[in-house]
């Protein structure tokens, strides 16, 4: 898939470029070529996949997958959920779009060989429809499937080449691309069409700064840091903009390194830097909206706060299997999983635990006024006693107070997956001009494209 052979004085002659050897681009690869397309794809990185390697799974509506396991997920019941919870703000065609090729796309992956596990989990407890689709080896696998897809097809890939400006005529329909490489330098690729997939903009911190005023220079990403460059060369050639979102997450523990943690039980409370409860713990359940209680708090940081009583109930759990964990952020369930009560005293030692018996010392550690925490935790404790939390609602089952010492205090944080958006697009992915009119060759797929995610992660449409 790698081969120069077709290059000739810096220059290809081609049908289609992709830019970006990530999930989206290897699939749109695979497809047109499919069709009878001659294909070139530029990778700017050393091996393809992009942050689809990192993904879990992948939604889906009426997929082969979902109806083998009888799950009922109707594309027009979870079309509307998604134009409810985004309250209309996102483009219902793209969604609509989306809708109804989810399933089909499934059935193409399957084809390719794609390996599904055989059953399709909930993403947070009591989900209403389950569409988390999981590859038996993640994202790694959808990326070696697609990457096979394109070898058997003899398709062009030339890895560690950027696309650096995007050829248009005097019409304005595309032409072609100028890329670079350490091999040609300057490569003159020309073609009548032009997909855009290079993976959104997360690592470039002046977009960033730029679209999310919640964003600083400290906050945390675990996601590739790509640096926005389709975006980029798009606009440059008149290409409008839409739809900037920041998957945000949290909070999560700092100790972590990433994921929904253990720090996130119900029974637990949070405080911020200050000493004061901002939030009904609960909807940790969702780590995608509870995270925007988080970005609301001083410094954007929280402390998970529980006693001992708490901790053994939750090794209690543990050993139940209520809970998958696997050394302070659950994962698949082990017969013999970590010791919760070791791996504390190992943050304790790192300093993003804090153990003591008396409030006054962690409110020290937290830097909170000791008056603040204690009545924070006074106020928290009776709320328990009579079964009711006057201030934030927070489900009676849930309210266990906090009397049994040891104390413990976890450091939490919020961090961002990607930053999704930006090129505008139309429902056949035309990238639209300022006058919403498609730029004739010019297409865009994945995290390079806006009108279709909400300002916060949809969870209840997992993938």
């Amino acid at each position: 898939m790698d081969t120069q052979k077709n290059i000739v004085d810096k220059r290809i002659k081609t049908d289609i470029v992709v830019i970006g050897a990530g999930g989206a681009g290897m699939a749109a690869a695979v497809a047109a070529t499919d069709e009878g397309a001659k294909v070139v794809l530029l990778e700017k990185r050393g091996a393809p996949g992009g942050n689809s390697a990192r993904a879990q799974a992948f939604f889906a509506a009426e997929s082969p997958a979902q109806k083998r396991l009888w799950i009922d997920a109707p594309r027009d019941v979870l079309f509307r959920m998604a134009m409810d919870y985004a309250h209309w703000r996102i483009n219902p065609r793209i969604i609509r779009v989306f809708m109804d090729k989810s399933g089909d796309t499934v059935r193409w992956l399957e084809e390719l060989g794609l390996g599904l596990i055989d059953r399709i989990p909930p993403l947070y407890p009591n989900q209403k429809i389950r569409t988390f689709h999981f590859p038996k080896n993640g994202g790694t696998e959808v990326v070696r499937v697609l990457r096979k897809a394109c070898e058997d097809r003899g398709i062009l890939l030339l890895r560690r080449t950027s696309a650096s400006k995007i050829l248009t005529n005097a019409q304005g329909k595309i032409t072609g691309v100028m890329a670079l490489s350490k091999k040609y330098k300057n490569l003159e690729i020309t073609a009548r069409s032009l997909i855009i997939a290079t993976g959104g903009y997360g690592g470039n911190k002046e977009l960033l700064k730029k679209n999310f005023p919640e964003y600083t220079e400290d906050t945390r990403s675990i996601g590739i840091p790509h640096k926005g460059d389709g975006l980029l060369m798009a606009t440059e050639i008149g290409a409008a903009t839409e739809g900037a979102t920041l998957q945000w997450e949290g909070p999560i523990f700092e100790g972590a390194r990433h994921g929904p943690g253990v720090n996130k039980e119900p029974d637990m409370i949070w405080v911020n830097k200050k000493g004061e409860r901002f939030a009904d713990e609960s909807v940790a359940a969702n780590h995608f909206e509870s995270v925007n209680a988080l970005l609301q708090q001083p410094g954007k940081v929280s402390y998970t706060l529980f006693d001992e009583k708490i901790k053994q109930d939750v090794i209690e759990r543990i050993k139940r299997g209520y809970i998958r964990y696997q050394g302070l952020v659950p994962r698949a369930r082990k017969a013999n999983p970590p010791d919760f009560s070791y791996d504390l005293r190992t943050e304790a030692e790192k300093g993003t635990v804090f153990i003591s018996d008396t409030w006054d010392e962690i409110a020290k550690w937290i830097g909170a006024s000791r008056k603040v925490l204690k009545t924070t935790i006074e106020v928290y404790n009776k709320c328990c006693d009579k079964g009711h939390d006057n201030i934030f609602a927070k489900e009676r089952r849930y309210l266990v107070p906090l009397r049994t010492p040891p104390y413990y205090a976890m450091r939490c944080y919020a961090i961002f997956l990607t930053a999704i958006g930006g090129i505008k697009i139309n429902h056949h992915m035309e990238v639209l001009n300022n006058e919403d009119d498609p730029i004739p060759g010019l297409y865009a797929a994945g995290n390079d494209t806006g009108g279709w995610e909400p300002d916060t992660y949809n969870a209840i449409l997992s993938g």
